[in-house]
């Protein structure tokens, strides 16, 4: 194997330990808000996320105009947002479930980004979209006794249009601005903002059992600034298909985890559901591109 095909195949792994990572964090998030308040849970998550993100990143904020300032604040404003309804969220529903559902916001970008810069989504995007609401019906539909859709599938699907709201700003700021810089800005915001809510909401407390401390610290330290930056590095060394489809496990393994570790029970018309929507991330990232004809040799973008 030469040294090019070896550094792909590493970057490969690094992104699937990414979605690994981010596939614990629902667990890990369903085990925190079980000792302490959701938004607690983001003032641990975020504050500690920044820090270390502060420390290793400060030269990238030397001399940052205000422009890059108020862009990272608005790409928090997002994050922030996204993160709380999906942490509350979580109160009312499977961490399982709920990994699902989150992973729509892929579908949606390409219709939040038609909107802001009128790009029209392509056939597959639409193709996507049909495929998504179908797996949405399937996974959030007792049929044994008609619809049911909880609030817990209501904030987790305003979260994904939120996360689909921070992917859209993300890739209209990062263009004319450092892309560190803003990551650092829209932490530090996410975390701010958090503090400031729990402080005015008498939620601030450190009385957290040592399992509610070791989950929120997890969030931060691994699911939060040690993904982002493996998967900023790894994305250098494979393609965009690759970083999509392996990325897109993060579902698949925030399922499996909350079966094995939380106990999450999945009827048979919840997993035709996800793997519905599973076939709807794919079909919105990779446009199946890696069946098509040379896709073996897709070369790093």
């Amino acid at each position: 194997m030469d040294k090019t095909k070896k550094t792909g195949l590493m970057a490969d792994l690094g992104l699937l330990v990414v979605a690994v990572v981010w596939g614990t964090g629902f667990v890990a998030s369903k085990n925190a808000i079980a000792a302490t308040t959701p938004m607690m849970v983001m003032a641990i998550r975020f504050t500690v996320a920044f820090l270390i993100a502060f420390i290793v990143f400060f030269k990238h904020l030397r001399g940052i105009s205000k422009d890059t300032l108020k862009a990272g604040c608005i790409i928090g404003f997002f994050l922030f947002t996204a993160f709380a309804a999906q942490t509350i969220g979580l109160q009312f529903i499977q961490a399982g479930k709920q990994a699902f559902l989150t992973a729509t916001n892929v579908v949606m970008v390409p219709f939040i980004f038609w909107a802001v810069k009128k790009h029209r989504p392509d056939r597959y995007n639409f193709a996507a979209a049909f495929i998504m609401l179908l797996g949405i019906t399937l996974l959030t539909t007792d049929f044994s006794t008609g619809f049911s859709f909880g609030a817990g599938d209501g904030l987790t699907l305003l979260c994904a249009f939120l996360f689909a709201c921070h992917i859209v700003s993300v890739g209209v700021f990062s263009k004319d601005h450092d892309p560190i810089a803003l990551t650092v800005i829209q932490l530090g915001f996410t975390a701010l903002a958090s503090l400031v809510y729990v402080i005015f909401s008498g939620e601030l407390t450190t009385d957290i059992s040592p399992a509610g401390w070791l989950n929120a610290v997890y969030l931060g330290l691994f699911s939060t600034f040690l993904a982002f930056l493996l998967q900023t590095v790894a994305q250098k060394y494979t393609s965009s298909t690759h970083a999509a489809i392996l990325m897109s496990l993060e579902s698949v393994f925030g399922s499996i985890f909350s079966i094995i570790l939380l106990g999450d029970h999945f009827t048979l018309m919840m997993a035709i559901g996800c793997v519905v929507i599973f076939l709807g991330v794919i079909t919105a990232e990779t446009k199946w591109a890696f069946l098509r004809r040379g896709a073996v040799n897709d070369n790093p973008e």
